[in-house]
């Protein structure tokens, strides 16, 4: 390794705290990865006595990704995916499942966070036909975000936006709103939108969130069913709407598992 990379490297491990749970490793614990701390874990069983069902909103989450992904590059012939707020890469990353169905898929994760930078490898990887990248960005300069990608897809080509359980980060709704406006604003007609997240629909979901924000960890905060269907304003959406991500066209491969019912909300919308 050459000294630059080994500087780039400790650089860094040393922005990575494992004194306080982290929303990427706590999520990677959840869904069954090997990528997190004791802090991480110990969080983990906390939350899991409080509200057992938040690891079936993990698990079903991530296999709503895999159906949404599959329709888009399937279906809808999509052959560009942006997908932010990456996180660490567990089975069924979105290029893979989208390279599966469509082997010249390019894909560009963005992330800002050390931990997901240092798996970064594992997800850049790629069929013959396709690329994959990976964008060390903050969601919240969606500018600075779109002309990165840009090096990697061609925007005026339709792409599909894809955020998962990480707009509860942003604090402020109608900054959520905003940044996701605007990422829409730099993608031509035929674009889609990706969206699933927790929502504060049982006691026990907004228990949870709140021991979570209560461990230390950069808070994260559910929302309701009409916020997460607001992001979608101004979008044709696919059928069925926004629903409980298990409800989102599950199919016999979708690997779904778990309880119909979850506290996770979901859906796709086309940029007319």
């Amino acid at each position: 390794m050459s000294d630059d990379a080994q500087a780039a490297s400790a650089e860094i491990r040393a922005r990575i705290d494992t004194s306080k749970p982290h929303s990427a490793r706590f999520w990677n614990y959840f869904v069954g990865g090997k990528d997190h701390y004791e802090i991480d874990r110990e969080i983990g069983e906390q939350i899991k006595e409080i509200f057992p069902g938040l690891v079936d909103v993990a698990r079903t989450s991530r296999h709503f990704l895999g159906r949404a992904v599959r329709h888009l590059a399937g279906e809808q012939g999509v052959r560009q995916f942006l997908d932010i707020g990456t996180g660490l890469p567990t089975a069924d990353n979105t290029h893979e499942v989208a390279q599966r169905v469509a082997p010249d898929a390019r894909i560009v994760y963005v992330d800002n966070d050390p931990l997901v930078l240092t798996h970064a490898r594992a997800l850049l990887t790629s069929t013959p036909e396709g690329a994959t990248a990976y964008i060390d960005a903050d969601m919240y300069d969606p500018d600075a975000v779109l002309e990165a990608a840009a090096e990697f897809l061609d925007l005026t080509e339709p792409v599909a936006l894809v955020i998962l359980n990480t707009l509860g980060h942003v604090s402020d709704y109608g900054r959520a709103r905003a940044l996701v406006s605007r990422l829409m604003d730099g993608l031509p007609s035929g674009s889609f939108l990706v969206i699933s997240d927790s929502t504060a629909t049982s006691p026990g979901m907004i228990a949870a969130s709140e021991a979570y924000n209560a461990s230390g960890a950069i808070p994260y905060y559910v929302r309701a069913v009409e916020e997460i269907a607001g992001f979608f304003e101004g979008l044709d959406l696919v059928e069925p709407g926004i629903v409980q991500v298990t409800r989102w066209r599950p199919d016999a491969t979708g690997g779904q598992g778990g309880p119909a019912d979850v506290d996770a909300y979901g859906g796709v919308g086309r940029k007319a």
